[in-house]
């Protein structure tokens, strides 16, 4: 058996986890991802200011508290902070060691860059787990990475400890799986979990995950902690930025029709039956850009007629940016009614007119926009101010998917002793990455009484973002709801229920070992998290709106 644990989930998480994740119970490999599509841009923007950066400097600082207890205690660390200069944080850790006169064995993965055309800023195609089994195997104590699949965290270490060959696509495909839960930290513990006023989740565990040869795992967490790990925190995980039944990465695609959830004990959940098959032909790569810059102005409408002030402020704005002939490119006016009737507080009486504008030229969105603004304070709605002076501008980025021969980038394990040794592409599938057939859907409910009710009295779900698209995964978590959510909650009912999906392409999957839905938004979120182009700009809330909005429901669910 091999201990995996996670001590974060992105550039950010909490900085003590890897001391407790080391200190709270047996653990033989501790991982941690750093790495988000919009950490890449943020990185991407740290290496222009220095090139010797490019890297999670919070890990560096967490090493330097823990890496003497991680020695001690003989855990492996692995961890993609490396971002876009694993070489570079290697180094700095090696230098930590040394001032700390602890003997620990660092590697490095690097490669995975694409040449940068015009305006990108990052180009890097998502490697698997192959070059950290490398490093492992050699004997590294710590391994850093760049750009690797999240799910690389666990099957480098797995395939190392176990032996697996390339083509153990089962195996690795569990693995795979049992990556994905842990990669998000505690949101396989309780956090951001729908039906979350079960569960003490004031301060969750980490997860961790016991791996075994045949690629099954157990989900659990350190005794004592926070949080709770059961079969609905391993499904909301498991369906968290997903989409078909083909989970696809350049280890193995895992099948998550196939996955079996059991619980087997208190904060214990078993993951097994998943099959696996070769990985898909091309890699994927992200790519990053600064899109321009943007610009975000919150008037406050408190008290009576909102809908009038809101509509007086806006001509007074338009007509401003014709009479000075500098209408930004993108101009978006969103009314918030968060007002109430006969409010107690002022704040409560008010709602929220946010605009943003977004162009190419900064002083398209910098004086312009302040200037309308601000020119307003006297001569506009009774009652007028905004929530913070208007600034001048900031820049946005994109974020873009593309797909490349595995042979159009290298992959390189960098050992203990120095050797550079060249990681061999996976033989990948010759066919095409295709969705699975609709499995048949269960007996619908017999008819009965109904009564009209949220969504999310009867399902769970969350959501969250790959690029421009949202991904929205709801499952229920009885047969007889499980029974009516398939046939009820259609493509065309998503579309009545989450009015600005109407105009984009919906894809629903099922997954009915999981009683799970899983819808892709196309298009919802623009050109990606760093473009802010929504309200909710990662999906991350989709799927609570989808659970407020009220539908006929069964009484007999209820």
């Amino acid at each position: 058996m091999l201990r995996v644990g996670n001590c974060s989930g992105f550039y950010g998480d909490r900085f003590s986890a890897v001391r407790e994740m080391l200190t709270g119970g047996p653990l033989d490999v501790l991982t941690g991802d750093y790495l988000a599509e919009l950490t890449m841009l943020i990185l991407g923007r740290d290496r222009l200011k220095d090139p010797s950066l490019g890297y999670a400097r919070t890990f560096l600082r967490q090493m330097e508290d823990t890496l003497g207890l991680a020695h001690e205690r003989g855990v492996r660390i692995v961890a993609n902070a490396g971002g876009l200069n694993p070489a570079g944080l290697a180094g700095e850790l090696r230098a930590l060691a040394g001032r700390l006169g602890v003997p620990v064995r660092v590697a490095h993965v690097e490669g995975g860059q694409l040449p940068l055309d015009d305006g990108a800023l990052t180009a890097d195609a998502y490697l698997g787990g192959a070059g950290i089994a490398a490093c492992l195997d050699a004997g590294a104590d710590l391994v850093v990475t760049g750009r690797v699949t999240d799910a690389a965290l666990v099957t480098g270490p797995a395939a190392a400890h176990f032996g697996w060959a390339p083509d153990a696509y089962d195996a690795l495909a569990g693995a795979v799986v049992a990556g994905h839960v842990l990669e998000c930290g505690a949101q396989a513990t309780g956090g951001n979990h729908p039906f979350f006023r079960r569960y003490d989740v004031r301060r969750p565990g980490f997860p961790l995950a016991e791996l075994h040869a045949d690629g099954s795992a157990v989900i659990t967490k350190h005794p004592g902690t926070g949080g709770a790990v059961d079969v609905s925190t391993v499904t909301a995980q498991l369906l968290y930025e997903t989409r078909g039944a083909r989970y696809a990465g350049p280890d193995a695609t895992a099948r998550l029709d196939t996955v079996r959830l059991t619980r087997e004990g208190p904060d214990r959940v078993r993951i097994d039956g998943v099959r696996g098959e070769p990985p898909p032909r091309l890699l994927k790569a992200g790519i990053t850009r600064l899109g321009g810059w943007r610009n975000e102005v919150v008037f406050v409408l408190t008290g009576l007629d909102v809908d009038a002030k809101a509509r007086l402020v806006r001509e007074q704005v338009e007509d401003a940016f014709a009479r000075a002939g500098a209408r930004p490119a993108e101009v978006r006016w969103e009314l918030a009614r968060t007002d109430r009737a006969d409010a107690a507080t002022q704040e409560t009486a008010s709602a929220l007119l946010r605009l943003v504008v977004r162009d190419p030229d900064r002083r398209a969105v910098g004086r312009a926009v302040t200037g309308a603004a601000v020119e307003l304070a006297l001569a506009s709605y009774p009652g007028f101010h905004v929530t913070a002076p208007p600034g001048r501008g900031d820049p946005y980025g994109v974020f873009e998917a593309v797909y490349v021969e595995p042979g159009a980038v290298t992959h390189t394990a960098v050992l203990p002793d120095g050797r550079r040794v060249p990681v061999p592409v996976s033989a990948p599938s010759t066919a095409p990455l295709r969705d699975v057939p609709e499995p048949p859907l269960p007996e619908p409910l017999p008819p009965g009484p109904v009564r009209r009710a949220p969504l999310g009295l009867v399902a769970g779900a969350r959501s969250g973002d790959k690029g421009g698209d949202a991904h929205l995964g709801v499952w229920a978590e009885t047969e007889a709801a499980w029974r009516w959510l398939a046939h009820t909650l259609t493509v065309e009912r998503l579309r009545e229920l989450l009015p600005e999906t109407r105009p984009l392409p919906v894809t629903r999957h099922v997954l009915p070992n999981l009683r799970a839905l899983n819808f892709t938004v196309t298009g919802l979120l623009g050109e990606g998290a760093a473009a802010r182009a929504r309200f909710d700009p990662q999906a991350k809330a989709l799927g609570e709106w989808l659970r407020a909005r009220h539908l006929d429901v069964p009484e007999a669910l209820l």
